[in-house]
């Protein structure tokens, strides 16, 4: 089985759907009517969870109701706020924050609990905005950066566990996303969610001895 979280929109969905044809899939996210018709517009079954991964109670709760131990996680729940710093308003901030870093956290920290001895490869979708810094991003950045130092020093926790982390880094997407950014953008050259999504498939596919722990999705 694998678990999708962030899959009521964007890339989350289009992971569902590609992964839906071939695995069995629990998938979860904060709007219960686009999760409800992302669940619909699945033709295997499937699991949907309105879960708030900012709460921990939330957290445990999803991965209660599991039936199985998931093979894959893949956590894509996140959001994204731009313009200049001055203009950022806290309660904006803050919901970012619990949004991109607080979900992250409390996520990868259930999953090691429960899964640390286990063969379980759990992904990390964050952005492009986790490598470089970027102008009327800083607070966007600046979760993303966190959420990379994050991966990182938790893969060292598990240098010994049969747990893989693998960090994905995509950038250029047209999805729902951008409207709601705050960030006025022309999103006519960039990837659709379907093709990031079926590149980052490709590239999670891994050999008895080896795997890609690093991945960068970058628009032509």
């Amino acid at each position: 089985m694998i678990l999708i979280t962030g899959a009521s929109s964007g890339l989350g969905a289009s992971l569902a759907k590609l992964y839906a044809e071939q695995d069995n899939i629990a998938i979860t996210g904060r709007n219960a009517e686009r999760l409800e018709q992302v669940a619909g517009a699945i033709k295997q079954p499937n699991i949907a969870y309105v879960c708030d991964l900012s709460d921990e109670q939330s957290v445990i709760h999803l991965f209660d109701s599991l039936p199985t131990t998931p093979n894959m996680i893949i956590h894509c729940a996140g959001s994204g706020y731009f313009g200049p710093i001055e203009n950022q308003s806290v309660s904006q901030i803050k919901q970012l924050l619990d949004n991109n870093i607080t979900s992250a956290v409390l996520m990868l920290r259930e999953a090691v609990k429960r899964y640390k001895d286990q063969a379980v490869t759990v992904v990390i979708v964050m952005s492009t905005a986790a490598l470089a810094a970027k102008a009327e991003e800083s607070t966007y950045c600046a979760t993303k950066w966190a959420v990379k130092g994050l991966v990182e020093s938790v893969r060292l926790e598990l240098k010994t566990s049969p747990m893989k982390l693998i960090a994905v880094y995509p950038g250029g997407m047209d999805t729902g996303f951008w409207p709601t950014s705050g960030k006025q953008t022309n999103t006519n050259n960039f990837m659709s969610a379907t093709e990031a999504a079926t590149m980052l498939k490709q590239a999670l596919q891994a050999s008895e001895h080896g795997y890609i722990s690093d991945i960068t999705i970058t628009r032509g």
